[in-house]
């Protein structure tokens, strides 16, 4: 017996809408938490330092991991589940409505108690989750300050104490997640209990409908009354999750409304390449703070720094020295006063412009996981004789030589795997081949050997000798060489 075209077409229909919704609500949800967490990525990158000095790592953590987990599977399947249950719902609702019309007088009743009840438990369940999330922050903080100064923990042998102290995150993030179980199973147990109202309502108008209705019709009635108890139950049960997970959408967005930095490449930019061209710098009564609450952490600043000059900073802890460097990059912007480079404000200079032109090299080196090469240029401007050239130039060549891959060395997670000379050093090389006309050495030689700081003063006098260099520092024999 043939089956025609139409009766396959029929057939497939339900797999076919089945396969396309699921598709849609998956790809849908892709789509969406891409473009949250380029949103999130985005907000975070271009927030001041400020934000990161009040902010703690573990809300950074949480949003970047839990949050986003959250927003990538939870969000979609909850809602994937709720139209499969919501569809199911209106399918059997309307089998049982029209075999037993009296039931929806008892129906309604019942369908106001569940939005009661889910209306109760989303009120208590989102801020249970708010504080979930919190506490889980404050875990994932712990244990990422106990990751980065593990060395110093195992030195002072006081890692009972850490693991006590993380044991109390836990606890605290456990005494906040129960709560939330538990209105978990109250919102289970109650809608079970309406539910099986539900199905004694079925019944009973059955019952009082047997004069116009077949046992059979009787019967499908009470199995679709069954199967109403639970498609509503996972509706309702769906639908509370899902609004209990967009509380990550809303911690997702809430570094949207954070302050952020200068525009980064503005439509009017006040410098033409190729700025600077001489690198003279010039303090006009500076002043910073580093918080609008705060008092000014530089005040009344007014000095010039010719072009090709070569000016040491030197001052206690806490004088001030570092901060001008940073108002320099505008790290943190001026709260009084300006600084003009070869006679343009860098006010009025895109941040991108003015970061690419100036070079620091701080007193903490910074390598990031990767290899050798990619640390060193990591724009890939340079080809591999240049940076061979300036390790020769630093005295690193024959250290490099002899690392396994060479220039395609790993480096561990900020360089742990090289010491703290030899990431000095590849800083100081790395500033070589960007060759700036304005460099700055924030403390750079502080934590080093002399015989580190002997080399890295002689590349810095032969590579920098017609650039602008500013030496901050809190030895006067670093700031020896120095015209002023």
């Amino acid at each position: 017996m043939g089956v025609s075209n139409s009766d396959a077409l029929m057939s497939l229909s339900p797999a076919i809408g089945l396969f396309a919704s699921m598709a849609t609500v998956l790809l849908g949800g892709i789509r969406a938490s891409s473009l949250l967490f380029q949103g999130l990525l985005w907000d975070v990158a271009r927030s001041p330092i400020g934000f990161f000095e009040r902010t703690p790592i573990g809300n950074l953590l949480n949003r970047f991991s839990k949050e986003t987990d959250i927003v990538d599977v939870d969000i979609p399947d909850k809602l994937r589940s709720l139209l499969m249950y919501a569809f199911g719902l209106l399918e059997v609702g309307l089998v049982v409505t029209v075999t037993t019309p009296l039931a929806v007088v008892a129906i309604l009743p019942l369908l106001l108690l569940y939005a009661m009840f889910q209306s109760l438990y989303v009120a208590s369940s989102c801020q249970l989750r708010r504080l979930e999330s919190a506490r889980y922050s404050c875990v994932c903080s712990h244990v990422a300050e106990t990751f980065q100064g593990g060395p110093v923990v195992r030195a002072f042998r006081v890692q009972g104490s850490f693991v006590a102290q993380n044991d109390a995150h836990v606890d605290e993030s456990q005494r906040v997640s129960f709560p939330r179980l538990v209105a978990d199973r109250w919102l289970a147990a109650n809608l079970e209990l309406v539910g099986n109202g539900l199905v004694f309502v079925a019944a009973l108008c059955a019952v009082l409908s047997k004069t116009h209705l077949s046992p059979g019709l009787v019967g499908f009635s009470v199995s679709a009354a069954l199967q109403v108890t639970q498609t509503l139950q996972w509706a309702v049960r769906s639908w509370t999750d899902l609004e209990s997970s967009i509380v990550s959408v809303e911690r997702l967005k809430d570094y949207a409304q954070t302050p952020k930095e200068a525009p980064w490449k503005p439509l009017s930019c006040a410098a033409h390449p190729p700025w600077p061209r001489r690198g003279q710098i010039e303090f006009r009564d500076f002043g910073l703070r580093y918080r609008p609450e705060l008092p000014l952490a530089v005040r009344g600043v007014s000095f010039k720094i010719h072009a090709g000059e070569k000016v040491g900073i030197v001052g206690r802890t806490g004088a001030g020295k570092s901060s001008l460097a940073g108002g320099l990059l505008r790290l943190v912007e001026a709260a009084e006063g300006g600084i003009w480079i070869d006679g343009v404000p860098i006010a009025q200079v895109g941040l991108h412009t003015l970061r690419s032109r100036i070079t620091i090299i701080p007193q903490d080196p910074i390598l990031f996981p990767g290899s050798l090469r990619m640390n060193l240029d990591m724009l890939q401007e340079h080809t591999d004789e240049a940076i061979w050239e300036v390790l020769e130039m630093v005295q690193l060549r024959a250290a490099v030589a002899s690392l396994p891959g060479q220039l395609q060395f790993e480096c561990a997670d900020q360089g742990n795997n090289l010491s703290v000379g030899q990431k000095q050093l590849l800083c100081l090389a790395r500033a070589l081949l960007r060759k700036t006309q304005i460099l700055i050495l924030d403390e750079a030689t502080a934590a080093v050997d002399p015989g580190t700081e002997r080399q890295m003063q002689a590349a810095l006098g032969s590579w920098f000798a017609q650039c602008t260099v500013l030496l901050i520092a809190h030895r006067l024999r670093s700031v020896l060489d120095c015209a002023r």
